[in-house]
């Protein structure tokens, strides 16, 4: 049985992220939100495209005002006023002076900007009682960056702040990753759809839902296979069909030690390489985990199964914990694959038998600029789904720690559902 870092570490080591060449595509920059950025980006554009102001005020030249005060202004005439948007028509001379607007071009001759606070103007004068700092409120070019280096690079998401970066650019068109393909089944005899009635014994198949949210969540593009009973030949086509389509396949259930558990069988048997079976992790010890390489379908790649544990806790904590980071390598994102686990105060009192690194659900929060955790109410077992809802982490407890007491730092893995 691995231990969850070596398990966390053997799964991304198997993940071949996505060919920025054979897995891009060109899409327009109203649809990039979300999207992981392929190739870098070069602009032919210099940040800012030319002197400007940041500042209401009037641009000057410094050795006009360097030495001035509220007791002996400068005196210059205002020669023209420019407004954002426009472009200086005139050059300034010694004495002269220039009405500007924040983000207007500078004009020829100026060096400084004066802001209108420390001015009062009369007429075609402006009095000038405060001495700037030589370049005060210049937005110089080129101060942000520099046309022809690297604006963004590649395996980054382009966000907002993205976003706007590329328009400003004005790259209107973006080349990205495509989304991964996940194909996603759940396992099981007892398991219905939820428009179907319970009969006794019966389970509704709230595995799929949940991972198809967190699948979504991630952005990549999700086949639906439905419920596949506990058969050998129905898994066998189930799974066939998913790891020649997909990049991933994910499975809830049939993979512990029992009489209808058959996913591990049937991996080996499609000639998936089975690299685990069960991880010191608590809950979601049986963990199954297979790489599928050579030719599936059409092409010549690889393909990662992960057989999820069927309890519905087990499985969203080990998509937490295992898939979630390996999706986001595959995506072709640069870093950042890992869970975020932060440090908090525990103010409960966390359980656990020591044995294997254990997961316990609750709520993060901030107070005083520290962050707490506290527990669910309602107990912790894996089959226990309701008290799951309106969550945000989940606290770790390592192996051989029984017990966090109350005020004892604990690390909680950050739930982000944004």
């Amino acid at each position: 049985m691995l231990n969850v870092t070596t398990a966390a570490q053997i799964i991304l080591d198997l993940i071949q992220p996505l060919d920025p060449h054979q897995d891009g595509e060109s899409i327009d920059l109203n649809h990039a939100r979300g999207r992981i950025l392929a190739v870098p980006v070069i602009s032919n554009l210099d940040f800012p495209h030319w002197d400007n102001s940041a500042m209401d005020g009037y641009a000057v030249r410094y050795q006009d005002v360097q030495g001035c005060d509220e007791q002996h202004p400068a005196i210059l005439e205002i020669i023209e006023t420019i407004p954002a948007g426009s472009q200086p028509q005139k050059t300034l001379e010694a004495g002269n002076a220039a009405r500007i607007f924040t983000g207007a071009m500078m004009p020829i001759g100026a060096d400084t900007v004066v802001m209108q606070e420390v001015c009062q103007a009369t007429g075609d004068r402006v009095y000038v009682k405060s001495a700037p700092q030589l370049g005060q409120f210049v937005r110089k070019q080129a101060a942000y960056y520099q046309a022809g280096n690297t604006l963004l690079s590649p395996g980054i998401m382009i966000n907002p702040a993205e976003l706007a970066v590329l328009a400003a650019a004005q790259c209107t068109q973006v080349q990205v990753y495509r989304r991964p393909q996940v194909a996603i089944f759940s396992t099981g005899d007892e398991l219905v759809e939820p428009d179907q009635s319970l009969q006794p014994g019966q389970l509704v198949d709230s595995n799929r839902y949940a991972l198809l949210a967190g699948l979504q969540q991630l952005g990549v593009e999700v086949e639906v296979l439905g419920i596949v009973p506990d058969q050998p030949e129905a898994l066998r086509k189930t799974m066939e069909k998913a790891v020649t389509s997909a990049d991933m396949v994910i499975s809830s259930g049939g993979v512990s030690v029992g009489d209808y558990d058959y996913v591990a069988e049937v991996m080996t048997a499609l000639g998936g390489k089975i690299q685990m079976e069960a991880v010191a992790i608590k809950p979601g010890k049986p963990l199954t985990v297979a790489e599928f390489v050579g030719k599936l379908g059409n092409s010549s790649r690889s393909c990662l199964y992960f057989g999820l544990p069927g309890n519905p806790v087990s499985a969203l904590v080990t998509f937490w914990r295992f898939v979630q980071p390996a999706i986001k390598k595959l995506s072709g994102l640069s870093g950042g694959w890992n869970p975020n686990f932060v440090k908090a105060i525990s103010m409960s009192v966390l359980r656990s038998n020591g044995q294997r690194e254990s997961y316990l659900w609750g709520n993060l929060y901030l107070s005083g600029g520290k962050y707490e955790f506290r527990l669910a109410p309602g107990g912790d077992s894996s089959g226990n789904l309701i008290n799951l809802a309106g969550t945000n982490g989940l606290a770790m407890i390592p192996v051989g720690t029984r017990e966090v007491a109350v005020g004892e730092d604990v690390l909680v893995l950050m739930l982000s559902w944004i």
